[in-house]
């Protein structure tokens, strides 16, 4: 049904929506004509994906908070529906729930319409406008984004959003993997013609002058892929502006489909992808005229390909000469040779092999760490005694009586030491890939984070004022409690979109873990304006609206009003000033302060 909405979706000049059986099919056309690929934009074709209107924003951006490339042309064609038709608002329709009874959606297109697709895909995923998650299912699509799109779909877990269906000598999921320059010429010659076959649903056979572009088009591509299949990802990156290659990357899972109908194999790795894009071509040899009428008619042949394909698999079929009783590499060679690269290749064979190494070790290095974090939890609870202790036996917040570090806290401090060597271990392994990719949006880890960061990094600011005059928030916060806010607020932005729960009393820890480095710099700015009479800095007001936003918001925890803490001592001088400043000084907080709300 998917390949079939794509076809039928020939006629239309933007998208159609159709509805079988229970299921929105939201198909764009395969847009050969020659303006959709011919770009100016980048030495790939490729754009910032905010370049032209900010449709994307907030959750599509890369580890590195900056934007991602994206080809251009499917951008514009993605923008122009956006724009000119009413897409947005069949989208708002069949996504709001008050409206209608929600169906499934998928997005469906065939070579750059795919691509459509997909950023039509991620708009809705990024929207949150659905409870129920979109699926994109594309065909000859050529590769959309740059590592920076890939991270994102991986660190919001979307990649299970996508299937990108490729046939074994389809040129177009793999041209964008060399210069654009390399493949304009060829593609001018071949546009028309796929086209014209799509358009008319004829069969007319290619002449000797798209043959030869063909030609041209495979032998370029072979020549960009076999650099990326040969060195890898990390090998790339270390030669990074030594060879220069393409930014483009590919997400969500690949079926690839032998050009014969023997079989398809999925791969979701993306070096893998990227290495199987180049072994699943002809070598760079001249290719066959029977090889350059394949490229050609498998590109717009889907329905065919496909077909053969679920034939093959209802029918069954086994490896035709077994090299080995392992049941996994026979598992491995039966995929190779259903996607038509042949059990006896060696680099395909390595390929499928790191990739499954590699998930083996990240699964490997997760439960290593669930073990580990739930022996740090007895430490977490250690140190949660320790907070009450301080409270009810000294009358005094846990932060006052760490800064002192007297002897009684010696222990919390060792605690302290512990767990903030699991938590750097654990962000180093994450920087250096050694974790899935959707790690850090998982809500075990985020809420252990959250925990971990909201209990102890109040004892790492009291730490860092009692050793030290510097600003803790400038200077002196671990990268560990960085990395845990950032993995805390992007997941938040997922919650918000369904609705938060109103606090009815106060939290049992600070909601901000660094409340307690925001009172310490605005005690010095108060300081330093009581002695030097200096014009009172904005800090200062500031800090006191955001005390009042917390307590309203029920954000903060009840220990910070301890008479003696450092906040009651702030709040008693800051009180005194202003009203000697202004006799008749009131603001929300002073209400607040002297109705003791923190009591009730």
């Amino acid at each position: 049904m998917a390949w079939e909405e794509s076809r039928l979706a020939k006629n239309s000049e933007t998208y159609t929506l159709n509805e079988y059986e229970g299921v929105a099919y939201v198909a764009f056309p395969s847009f050969h004509k020659i303006e959709g690929f011919i770009v100016k934009e980048g030495k790939y074709g490729e754009v910032n994906i905010q370049t032209y209107d900010k449709f994307f924003s907030g959750c599509v951006k890369g580890n590195d908070d900056q934007p991602p490339l994206v080809h251009q042309g499917a951008l514009q064609l993605f923008l122009h529906i956006m724009k000119n038709t009413d897409f947005q608002a069949k989208m708002q329709i069949y996504t709001d729930s008050k409206q209608r009874k929600l169906k499934p959606i998928i997005f469906v297109g065939h070579s750059l319409g795919g691509a459509v697709a997909t950023l039509a895909t991620l708009w809705v995923l990024e929207k949150r406008l659905r409870q129920s998650s979109p699926f994109c299912i594309t065909f000859g699509c050529p590769l959309v984004g740059n590592g920076r799109l890939h991270e994102a779909v991986g660190r919001e877990n979307w990649a299970g959003n996508f299937c990108h269906v490729v046939s074994q000598h389809d040129i177009v999921p793999r041209m964008l993997l060399a210069p654009f320059e390399s493949i304009a010429e060829p593609l001018v010659a071949i546009l028309p013609y796929w086209h014209s076959i799509m358009a008319n649903d004829s069969k007319n056979a290619p002449d000797s002058f798209i043959q030869d572009a063909c030609r041209a088009l495979l032998n370029n591509v072979w020549q960009h892929t076999n650099t990326i299949a040969n060195y890898g990802l990390d090998s790339l990156r270390e030669l990074e502006g030594v060879i220069k290659r393409s930014p483009y990357r590919p997400f969500g899972t690949y079926m690839f489909c032998s050009g014969e109908g023997e079989g398809a194999a999925c791969i979701n790795n993306s070096e893998t992808v990227l290495k199987m894009l180049h072994l699943t071509m002809p070598s760079n040899e001249k290719p066959s005229d029977n090889i350059v009428k394949h490229c050609l008619s498998e590109h717009i042949g889907y329905g065919s390909v496909l077909k053969r394909v679920i034939q093959k698999s209802i029918s069954g079929r086994r490896i035709a000469k077994p090299s080995s009783e392992s049941s996994y590499k026979m598992g491995l060679s039966l995929q190779l040779e259903a996607i038509g690269v042949g059990a006896q290749n060696d680099n395909a064979q390595l390929a499928l092999q790191r990739a499954g190494n590699m998930e083996n070790k990240h699964n490997t290095n997760v439960a290593k760490l669930a073990v580990e974090l739930s022996e740090k939890q007895c430490i977490m609870a250690e140190l949660e005694w320790y907070k009450e202790r301080c409270e009810k036996e000294n009358g005094v917040t846990y932060y006052d009586s760490f800064k002192k570090l007297d002897r009684k806290d010696i222990d919390a401090n060792f605690r302290r030491a512990k767990l903030a060597e699991f938590w750097d271990e654990l962000i180093s392994m994450w920087k250096r890939n050694e974790l899935p990719s959707d790690f850090q949006t998982q809500n075990k880890w985020i809420n252990a984070g959250t925990a971990y960061r909201r209990l102890v990094e109040p004892l790492d600011i009291a730490y860092y004022y009692r050793m030290s005059k510097g600003n803790y928030l400038s200077n002196g916060r671990a990268t560990r409690h960085k990395v845990l806010q950032t993995w805390m607020e992007e997941k938040e932005k997922t919650r918000s979109s369904r609705g938060q729960k109103v606090r009815t009393k106060f939290a049992s820890l600070t909601q901000d873990s660094c409340f307690w480095a925001h009172l310490e710099e605005v005690m010095k700015d108060l300081e330093n304006l009581n002695q030097a009479q200096h014009p009172m800095p904005e800090s200062l007001e500031m800090f006191e609206d955001y005390v009042t936003k917390m307590i309203n918001d029920g954000n903060i925890s009840a220990d910070v009003f301890l008479e003696g803490s450092s906040f009651m001592d702030w709040w008693k001088e800051w009180k005194e000033y202003k009203q000697n400043q202004f006799p008749e000084w009131n603001s929300p907080l002073y209400e607040i302060m002297e109705n003791e709300i923190w009591t009730r």
